[in-house]
């Protein structure tokens, strides 16, 4: 449990961060930012997958760069569904998805894998 709530609060870290990069990325209060970050990783566990098979074929044409497309539209999912935060825009919505991926890589570099040696 306590695994699951440091990947929320890294999550919540790189939106916050993209939230301070960037001006088309805002959120209203800190419960908002959280409140994102668990609603990201639950639209990331059920939606992505959906989205990602439907659009294979335009994944592979586009050499995977379409995948920025892809998390884009997590993020924006999100902000749709949470009015306490906001997207501006698909470049806002790629440019966040690049940053949060960047914190939540590290965060789970940091972590490791949870697996006992």
């Amino acid at each position: 449990m306590s695994r699951f709530l440091l990947r929320i609060l890294i999550a919540a870290l790189g939106l916050w961060l993209a939230a301070v990069l960037l001006p088309g990325v805002s959120y209203a209060g800190w419960l908002d930012l959280l409140l994102a970050a668990l609603l990201l990783g639950l639209v990331n566990a059920i939606v992505r997958p959906v989205v990602f098979l439907l659009t294979l074929p335009l994944t592979i044409l586009t050499l995977g760069l379409f995948l920025l497309v892809v998390n884009a539209a997590m993020i924006g999912l999100v902000a749709l569904l949470l009015p306490g935060f906001m997207v501006s825009g698909l470049i806002s919505g790629i440019l966040a998805s690049i940053i949060v991926g960047v914190v939540s890589w590290i965060g789970a570099v940091v972590l490791g894998d949870g697996k006992a040696d």
